[in-house]
């Protein structure tokens, strides 16, 4: 991904911790049966960070970033309902 060459280090794990957490947000409530609660927020922040995505994305004119944003901003929002 060309745009990870280009960024910080800082920004790299600024965007990676966030997600790598909401990520196990949405998966270990139906693993463990609890904190139900935790899917719709993970969802939500998920979402979050796909919609800030394309906004960088679209200002670095990266279309199939863009779509594949776009695809993961969809799946946020439907496991996250």
């Amino acid at each position: 991904m060309p745009w990870v060459q280009d960024s910080s280090k800082g920004l790299i794990t600024f965007i990676g911790v966030p997600e790598f957490l909401r990520a196990i947000g949405l998966i270990l409530p139906s693993l463990t049966g609890g904190l139900p609660w935790l899917t719709p927020l993970s969802g939500a922040g998920i979402s979050l960070i796909m919609i800030l995505a394309v906004i960088f994305h679209a200002r670095r004119k990266e279309n199939l970033a863009i779509i594949f944003n776009l695809i993961l901003l969809a799946l946020s929002l439907f496991c996250g309902i």
